[in-house]
């Protein structure tokens, strides 16, 4: 654990596995999302699912979980299934970035999955080049997040920021509307959009509004698509650095026919775990303290920014075997068990784990099986660096060559 004092913030970096769980599952009411972190990304998420906090968190995960379920997996298996066909199909041979593609891939998923509909290169294309504009514009910490300002004060977005945002937004706008007046005709798909859109909160009997939709929407939009696209193209990377686990999920590959058969992945599963290990999505988030607490005998003041970062725990070399290795073999030793398990956190823990985290290892599996079956990947001499923005990116690209197999 570290300390951090300024005039403006003050924080603590957890990375011990017993005060995470404390703060995220034993008492998790008690350490709530930070206000000052949310702050930077309410122009994109309004007040949605992965920043609200309270009442109305609470309610939107009533209304969110059903479309989630266990039985419903099975059913987006074909958007995801067709989506990652037509990945592997888009590509061609040569040197290239992959991060567009991959980009490309997560958004077809999110609208084929979402929205029933595939995604048109154009669409997919200003889905890619507005997210990508909003991270370079949107820092992992930023005045708004730094500053405790009244609610009554205007945000000190930056103008590039509020025109990304808006620009997402704007083309969920239209898209929830389009699926509104679906529902109201009777003419809507049974698809993730149409569940979340019909499906009342079992305590109020009330439905999303159209703006809490567009909220949604966009929650899910970075938190499946961004997300995904980011895991997807360092996972891709790490195959063409490891030909001898490339080729195992490409003779893996051969059995991938139907939803049952997902669950016989198991080196694709072992490898996109890996990935999430050394690349997940999503560097840190922060909680923040509702009262005075003491943590490893140091006192933490009410109001206190509680920073976990993923990609500190699982690089961590106390709590990790050769962290800094890519070995998937590490996810299937004999026990059943892997070092530091309660350390890895791709899609936090808790009450306020990601509700998407299911169908998020289903796309990673199938997109790796489905492209690596197609072609085969090889390291270029440009190496990538990531950086921190929104996802974790890399900052002049993820080179690979590609060659049909």
């Amino acid at each position: 654990m570290a300390e951090f004092r300024s005039p403006v913030i003050h924080s603590f970096f957890c990375n011990d596995p017993a005060l995470i769980r404390l703060i995220l599952q034993d008492r998790p009411g008690d350490f709530p999302k930070s206000n000052r972190m949310r702050e930077g990304l309410a122009p994109l998420l309004g007040n949605g699912v992965f920043i609200a906090n309270g009442a109305d968190w609470a309610r939107q995960r009533r209304i969110i979980d059903p479309a989630f379920d266990g039985g419903r997996l099975r059913d987006s298996f074909p958007a995801v299934l067709a989506a990652a066909r037509a990945a592997s199909q888009r590509l061609a041979p040569g040197v290239q970035d992959i991060e567009p593609q991959a980009a490309h891939a997560a958004a077809d998923v999110i609208f084929r999955t979402l929205f029933s509909m595939p995604v048109e290169h154009r669409i997919a294309s200003d889905v890619f080049e507005a997210f990508r504009d909003h991270q370079a514009a949107q820092p992992l910490v930023n005045l708004a997040a730094l500053l405790p300002l009244p609610t009554w004060m205007p945000r000190p977005h930056s103008r590039r920021t509020r025109a990304t945002a808006a620009r997402i937004r704007g083309l969920i706008g239209d898209l929830v509307r389009a699926r509104r007046r679906a529902i109201a005709a009777g003419t809507a798909p049974d698809d993730l959009a149409t569940r979340i859109m019909t499906t009342p909160d079992p305590e109020t009997s009330t439905p999303f509004s159209e703006a809490e939709m567009i909220d949604q929407v966009a929650v899910m939009f970075l938190a499946g698509h961004e997300t995904s696209a980011s895991v997807l193209a360092w996972a891709l990377w790490l195959l063409a650095a490891h030909p001898d686990w490339q080729d195992r999920v490409a003779a893996e590959a051969t059995t991938l026919d139907d939803f049952a058969s997902v669950g016989g992945l198991r080196v694709t599963r072992a490898v996109f775990r890996e990935a999430l290990r050394l690349y997940p999505a999503v560097a840190m988030f922060v909680r923040e303290s509702t009262a005075p607490e003491t943590f490893r005998d140091r006192p933490v003041p009410r109001g206190a920014q509680l920073v976990i970062s993923p990609w500190h725990l699982h690089r961590h070399n106390r709590l990790w075997d050769r962290p800094d290795d890519f070995d998937p073999a590490r996810w299937d030793t004999p026990d059943g068990k892997v070092s530091a398990r309660a350390a890895f956190l791709p899609f936090s823990t808790g009450p306020r784990a990601c509700p998407g985290a299911g169908l998020a290892m289903i796309e990673g599996v199938v997109m790796l099986a489905a492209i690596t079956a197609r072609w085969r990947l090889e390291v270029t001499d440009r190496q990538p660096m990531p950086v921190a923005r929104l996802t974790i990116r890399a900052r002049d690209g993820i080179w690979v060559r590609l060659t049909p197999r």
